[in-house]
């Protein structure tokens, strides 16, 4: 990239989140552009390419890096691909914005950091979007300024109106939770050190021998606890939110009364249905961020370490599910790119 043209990205995968980001880059955001997709079916990937001048479509992640114009990369392929697409991006050295999982396991993980500090700087974003979102980086300042004291315990909602057929017990966990392990270590500063899950009888509302909702209990090396509840099937809307209680006082976010009504004698307002509508801010603003700042030629936000650290938690925590019981959370020693 030379002057003021525009970063050329490379989008690996183009299903629903890809697709998204596509979108995202080519109508929301400036300073950018898609140079290049990437997916395993090249009529998607045909498809998604063809609205865009210039782009080039691959089945191919690492064809698609290599492509004319392509300055860095946006992954959004499913997790178990994304090593490959990472050490590929670390061979080209391409900054990349990696979608959550960062891998789906803890050894793969650490492998990625491994190999992002042999390279002695950093080069991953992880997209962890709710460090985006307006409600969660006020919280987040909130507590940077102390008045409300030391933090003791963050409560924690997650729930969605309904969960694809394909969802297992453990992806409630790996898929939904993941994104509170990020929250709760950003929010507090502090790394998880423990996790137990609890479940009640399953709801009716939730297919045949999926353990929804569940109750997971997030213990922490500065002393305060982390609780989430995870409902996929709830029926009713999409809801995210989070209170933070400390010695001095609480914050919460995550209501959501932006417009409320009240007439026939009734009052009330409407519940998001799904996570592209409450996010949509976040993830803008996230992509935002991340294209300033690779134009400038640096590297910020939620990175390798913080990925590792929620497949490290994940893992421990479908293990506390399947075994009911607690399970301490082992951590690799954290090197010195990510301190």
């Amino acid at each position: 990239m030379h002057g003021n043209q525009p970063l050329g990205i490379a989008v690996i995968g183009t299903g629903r989140m890809g697709a998204d980001h596509v979108r995202r880059i080519d109508r929301v955001i400036s300073g950018a552009r898609v140079a290049a997709v990437a997916d395993t079916d090249v009529e998607r990937a045909k498809a998604v390419a063809a609205g865009i001048d210039g782009c080039t479509a691959h089945t191919d992640p690492a064809a698609a890096m290599a492509a004319a114009g392509v300055d860095a990369v946006l992954i959004a392929s499913p997790g178990p691909a994304h090593e490959a697409a990472l050490l590929a991006a670390f061979e080209l050295d391409l900054p990349v914005l990696c979608e959550k999982p960062l891998t789906p396991d803890a050894a793969s993980a650490l492998r990625v950091v491994e190999a992002e500090q042999a390279l002695g700087r950093r080069r991953i974003q992880v997209g962890f979007m709710r460090r985006y979102d307006t409600e969660y980086v006020r919280l987040k300042a909130l507590l940077g300024t102390g008045r409300l004291g030391r933090p003791l315990m963050l409560h924690n909602r997650h729930r969605n109106v309904t969960s694809s057929p394909s969802f297992t017990s453990s992806m409630l966990i790996t898929d939904s939770v993941s994104h509170e392990v990020d929250v709760t270590r950003w929010l507090l500063g502090h790394e998880i050190t423990a996790v137990t899950v609890l479940a009640p009888d399953s709801s009716t509302g939730a297919p045949d021998g999926l353990r929804d909702p569940q109750f997971v209990v997030l213990e922490t090396d500065g002393g305060a606890l982390s609780d989430v509840e995870i409902f996929v099937n709830c029926g009713f809307g999409y809801q995210v939110q989070a209170e933070v209680v400390c010695e001095r006082g609480t914050a919460r976010v995550g209501d959501g009364h932006h417009l409320v009504t009240h007439t026939a004698g009734r009052w009330g307002g409407t519940i998001t249905q799904d996570w592209t509508e409450r996010f949509a801010q976040a993830y803008d603003d996230e992509l935002r961020a991340w294209v300033d700042t690779t134009r400038r030629g640096g590297v910020d936000g939620p990175g390798a370490w913080d990925g590792y650290a929620a497949a490290a938690v994940c893992e421990a925590g479908v293990r506390a599910l399947q075994e009911g019981c607690r399970v301490p959370v082992e951590l690799a020693e954290k090197p010195a790119l990510y301190r």
